[in-house]
């Protein structure tokens, strides 16, 4: 398996990444499963805050292996603070993780259930200089989880982002994409479990605070089908369909999963 070429089939899929990638058999790998039972309430949680400025956002593309939406970090204009975090985080991304299904796509699951797709936003603590900076340390990245469960309604702040979907179809595509504020893709419930963790991707760095919101949000059955209408083969290649581009659990090797709620 060639370093450049990682991605979620047999012959190179998260089984295999551990080959070049060694820290993917780490002691604080994500995503895990997290079981309610084993989940400790702390009422010391602070409740966490987001200020996104909508004119921070830069472009979507698809890079073969999910669809990701770019932001300005070149200051604190969009960030996040509160919670689990000390000090202010800036957005630099967000992306996706789904299934060939309905019935599975999410990356972390919660007591057995495993939901159609996760939404991960990426941010990182500037107090390290610069983004390959905050990759080094403990507390350089934190990730908001925002779990996509199928009902019957489509939510409409996604559609801003399935819109570009025809732009982007295949592996490469790059599409500019302004006026953006992820925060409408947050559930109504700000519960959430914490716990440390890493990239869900190569070279799976153990620099992530995890934050999964506990409320799911609902997306219909044809949101979920315009994401997988997405190639992971470049224009001149066959088309190949983008899907289930999540890892499974990892062992929680003694980590202990904290609760904002009871």
């Amino acid at each position: 398996m060639a370093q450049s070429v990682w991605g979620y089939d047999s012959d190179n899929g998260p089984e295999r990444w551990h080959e070049n990638y060694p820290q993917a058999k780490g002691d604080n790998q994500s995503p895990i499963e997290i079981n309610s039972k084993d989940v400790h309430h702390d009422s010391s949680l602070a409740s966490w805050h987001a200020s996104y400025d909508p004119g921070a956002a830069k472009t979507i593309l698809n890079n073969g292996r999910t669809c990701r939406v770019v932001f300005d970090d070149t200051f604190d204009r969009s960030v996040l603070r509160g919670g689990p975090l000390t000090g202010a985080y800036r957005l630099r991304q967000l992306h996706l993780h789904w299934g060939s299904d309905d019935d599975h796509g999410s990356e972390h699951v919660i007591d057995g259930v495993k939901y159609a797709a996760e939404l991960h936003m990426v941010h990182w603590n500037p107090k390290h200089g610069n983004f390959a900076g905050a990759l080094k340390q403990p507390d350089g990245v934190a990730v908001v989880g925002i779990f996509l469960k199928v009902g019957k309604t489509p939510k409409p702040e996604l559609k801003r982002i399935l819109e570009e979907i025809e732009n982007i179809k295949t592996k490469g595509k790059e599409a500019p994409f302004q006026h953006f504020d992820p925060s409408v893709l947050f559930p109504k419930s700000p519960d959430y479990w914490t716990y440390h963790g890493s990239f869900t991707t190569p070279p799976c760095e153990e620099c992530i605070t995890w934050i999964l919101l506990r409320e799911p949000i609902e997306v219909s059955s044809d949101q979920m089908a315009k994401l997988r209408s997405l190639s992971k083969n470049s224009e001149n290649e066959p088309v190949s369909p983008l899907v289930d581009n999540w890892r499974p659990p990892q062992p929680l090797k003694g980590r202990i999963v904290r609760a904002s709620f009871n």
